[in-house]
């Protein structure tokens, strides 16, 4: 007879999302886009309504998606997918914005960008990292800070998606999990 401990756990630990980076600049995102659309577009408009919601389509998948990686991996890269398509929308509202307004868009060199970007390695990183160009800052400035953190949120989701892809076609998903358990059950009762 097999202890607790051999047995293998049917149901891994999942969840844990406000450990990912992606996460968490998803939030930050998030927050600075309800900042960057109260400040900048009209709160009746469609464009406000659908960056906002865009912006937390991207952080609640995320959360969705880890939450469901216990028992769906199929789910969860589903929901990272989906997270990952939404900050794409965003980033094309933000250069849209830009564009509509005969603002520059900044280059990944340009030094601004460069300023932002290099906030990502702080450890302690918040909205309030990123405050000021949101809440004090011109328009040029407020959306392009939001296109080097989406750009950043971007990167992290495509990395986080071929890391899952590896995962789920190395080890499979909740179904191979069952029949792995429930064969290592009958054998052991043997």
């Amino acid at each position: 007879m097999t202890t607790p401990k051999e047995t293998p756990n049917l149901i891994p630990p999942h969840g844990g999302y406000r450990e990912l980076k992606s996460y968490q600049m998803a939030e930050i995102i998030y927050d600075a886009t309800a900042v960057f659309c109260d400040r900048f577009i009209d709160k009746r408009s469609r464009t406000h309504d659908q960056m906002v919601q865009a912006a937390r389509s991207g952080k609640q998948n995320i959360a969705e998606g880890s939450q469901a990686s216990g028992t769906s991996k199929k789910t969860e890269l589903k929901l990272v997918g989906v997270a990952r398509a939404s900050l794409e929308e965003l980033l094309i509202d933000f250069q849209d914005f830009l564009r509509q307004h005969n603002l520059p868009l900044w280059g990944k060199e340009h030094p601004r960008a460069r300023e932002i970007r290099a906030l990502a390695y702080k450890s302690d990183r918040s909205y309030s990292t990123y405050k000021t160009y949101f809440e004090q800052s011109s328009q040029e400035v407020a959306a392009n800070a939001a296109i080097c953190l989406i750009h950043q949120a971007n990167y992290l989701l495509d990395q986080q998606l071929q890391a899952l892809e590896k995962e789920f076609v190395e080890e499979g998903g909740f179904t191979e999990r069952l029949y792995r358990v429930r064969a290592q059950a009958r054998k052991t009762k043997q």
